[in-house]
């Protein structure tokens, strides 16, 4: 069972800007925690998604597959970083594979889970989706940009 005291060393987690104390420990009662080994896979590519996950402790790589047997890492996050975002927003498979880099710690919320949060408080449910939505819209930005700049280059060595 998750706890406001497991938000603790994570407070500054664009997740949960502008969260009281007293707003934590009602998140909490939403959420889970899991304690994951090195190379444990946390989901896959194209699997269902339900749950967005909150790292507390340790890294978690985030890759996609290429071509046949080819995987990259397209990022590598660690204690305050959210992922799986997409899947507490539209329901669809996982547009990633994210695997466990160095023992964690997740606090995780279902889909489900942040859907009764919403009937019961929605005051704080609206609160946690637009920190979710700005962290998504700060990562759409930043990949317009790369996506940019590829091109830009792109267009310079041609």
């Amino acid at each position: 069972m998750v706890t406001a005291e497991d938000f603790s060393t994570i407070k500054n987690s664009s997740m949960l800007q502008g969260f009281s104390d007293e707003d934590l420990s009602k998140l909490a009662v939403y959420c889970e925690i899991r304690e994951m080994g090195e190379g444990t896979t946390v989901f896959i590519e194209n699997m269902p998604g339900e749950s967005l996950f909150l790292v507390k402790k340790g890294t978690i790589r985030i890759s996609k597959m290429f071509a046949e047997g080819d995987e990259k890492t397209l990022v590598v996050l660690g204690p305050e970083d959210i992922f799986g975002e997409m899947a507490v927003i539209d329901g669809l498979p996982r547009s990633a594979t994210a695997r466990v880099a160095e023992n964690a710690e997740l606090i995780s919320i279902k889909k489900k889970d942040l859907e009764r949060l919403s009937q019961d408080d929605a005051a704080l449910a609206l609160k946690l989706i637009t920190n979710v939505v700005r962290v998504f819209s700060k990562r759409v930005r930043e990949a317009n940009e790369e996506y940019r700049d590829m091109l830009i280059w792109s267009l310079q060595k041609a």
